[in-house]
């Protein structure tokens, strides 16, 4: 039996979509009329700039730019210029934004780039007015908020896989001769920090892969809605937040990750409580690169968690025997609970918490450190050393107790976060944008969070809570 095998052209997956959407959308239009309107979340300044900014009666709507928009998202329309084309096809799309003629290219782009503030304003917004429907439909959910970070690809020459590729194959042949050589990372830390081209898209490692990126950071509650989305590197951000350190390169994209991860966490919860003084999650879940004594004692006492789920992160563990504790707290010999370490002090290091030394009960110093243990259980000339912190209790109960079922059960909801990054960058659309310019990036992300909070709204007012977090079911 031969089978036979049929190449999917362009064409044809242009006019399935096509005839999707002048077929099926008109019935979806009079849903979103019926259920929603969009003037009633456009806030007062938003309106102001916007017809005030030109002086005189403006030929397109401020809700008809923004339909357009959200609309995009909603049915995964890639790019601005297929969105224009589908409203030249589509008169029930037009009617629906308010459009008596379709604008062009130069005023969609223009509208992104000079309202950016105001559609950011715009989300945050309807992030409280979806607050109280997230918590009727799950309160135990809604009182979750996970964390993560992630970068929109830009438009520049490295990000082309044959400049990367090039420079490894050099490396690779240049070290032929020594394997212990990693190109991979060598060819990361030759890289650099930034596109010529444009100096917000930074070097990153994402999904596996090198980047140049305009990276952001995003909270959702345990449904997957989005409460949160900041730039960390934003010029207005970093002004907010001097202390905040992201430039930090090393020769390993993993520990570059952790680090600019848990610098940015704290900023960008003082964001979030900062807009919305009435939320209170009480459960934060975030990835093993938040697994930092300073941080679980900001988590519970700045922020009033009373629950922090985040693995321990094997960076911070000792390959050797772990130490005991006595009743007073103090650190004992791994060989011997009965021996209480000795304390040597607290030790200040910039960009760590303070933390007090110990070492082990049998050194001593004569002409040089002595260890006077028949079985030492480190090699190190000063013999065995740890740490004791500040919140180290909280790192060690953080309000559950690790490795059980509820907090296996409890910590599997933190991919949710991921999810809806990938809701996002492909259900939305926004990876994949052939642009290098960063207020136009952020604007397409906010836009993208307003369409998911939309979607919040509209399964509301439908009573269909299924409907929470895509609206794809009803135009399928």
């Amino acid at each position: 039996m031969i089978t036979k095998y049929h190449q999917i052209s362009l064409s044809d997956t242009f006019s399935d979509c096509q005839n999707k959407l002048i077929d099926d959308s008109p019935s979806f239009f009079t849903l979103l009329a019926e259920y929603v309107d969009l003037d009633e979340f456009i806030p007062p300044e938003f309106q102001s700039a916007f017809y005030l900014s030109i002086g005189r009666t403006r030929i397109y709507p401020l809700h008809g730019f923004l339909s357009a928009f959200i609309l995009q998202k909603i049915f995964s329309i890639p790019t601005d210029a297929l969105l224009l084309l589908f409203l030249n096809l589509c008169k029930e799309l037009r009617d629906f934004c308010g459009f008596s003629k379709v604008p062009d290219a130069s005023l969609m782009s223009r509208f992104k780039h000079d309202f950016e503030p105001y559609i950011e304003l715009m989300f945050q917004r309807m992030v409280d007015y979806t607050e109280p429907i997230c918590q009727m439909i799950d309160s135990n959910l809604a009182q979750m908020l996970a964390f993560d970070t992630s970068g929109i690809e830009l438009y520049v020459t490295e990000n082309n896989p044959k400049t990367l590729n090039a420079l490894i194959k050099k490396l690779k042949v240049f070290y032929k001769d020594k394997p212990e050589v990693d190109p991979y990372k060598m060819a990361y830390g030759l890289m650099p920090s930034q596109a010529a081209a444009c100096s917000d898209a930074k070097q990153m490692y994402i999904n596996g892969h090198f980047c140049y990126a305009d990276k952001f950071a995003i909270l959702t509650n345990g449904l997957g809605i989005v409460r949160h989305i900041s730039f960390i590197d934003d010029d207005d951000f970093k002004a907010a937040h001097p202390d905040l350190v992201v430039e930090k390169k090393t020769d390993s994209p993993d520990e570059d990750k952790s680090v600019g991860d848990a610098s940015a966490l704290i900023p960008v919860l003082q964001d979030f409580f900062s807009l919305h003084p009435t939320f209170h999650p009480n459960t934060f879940l975030g990835d093993s690169a938040f697994d930092s004594a300073n941080l679980y004692g900001k988590l519970f006492h700045d922020f009033l968690f009373s629950k922090a789920l985040i693995p321990y992160n094997p960076r911070n563990e000792s390959s050797l025997k772990k130490v005991g504790y006595n009743e007073y707290g103090y650190p004992t010999c791994p060989n011997d609970a009965s021996l209480a370490m000795k304390c040597c002090g607290v030790t200040n290091e910039k960009g760590r918490a303070d933390r007090i030394k110990w070492i082990c009960p049998k050194m001593h110093y004569h002409k040089g450190w002595i260890c006077d243990c028949d079985k030492p259980c480190s090699t190190a000339s000063r013999g065995r050393t740890t740490y004791t912190y500040e919140n180290m209790d909280l790192r060690m109960f953080p309000g559950i107790q690790r490795d059980t079922d509820e907090w296996n059960d409890t910590y599997k909801i933190r991919a949710i976060v991921e999810r809806a990054i990938n809701h996002f960058k492909i259900n939305m659309c926004i990876a994949g944008r052939k642009t290098r310019n960063h207020t136009t990036t952020k604007a397409d992300v906010f836009l993208a969070g307003i369409a998911s909070q939309l979607t919040v709204i509209v399964s509301d007012t439908m009573n269909c809570p299924q409907y929470i977090r895509s609206l794809k079911p009803l135009i399928a």
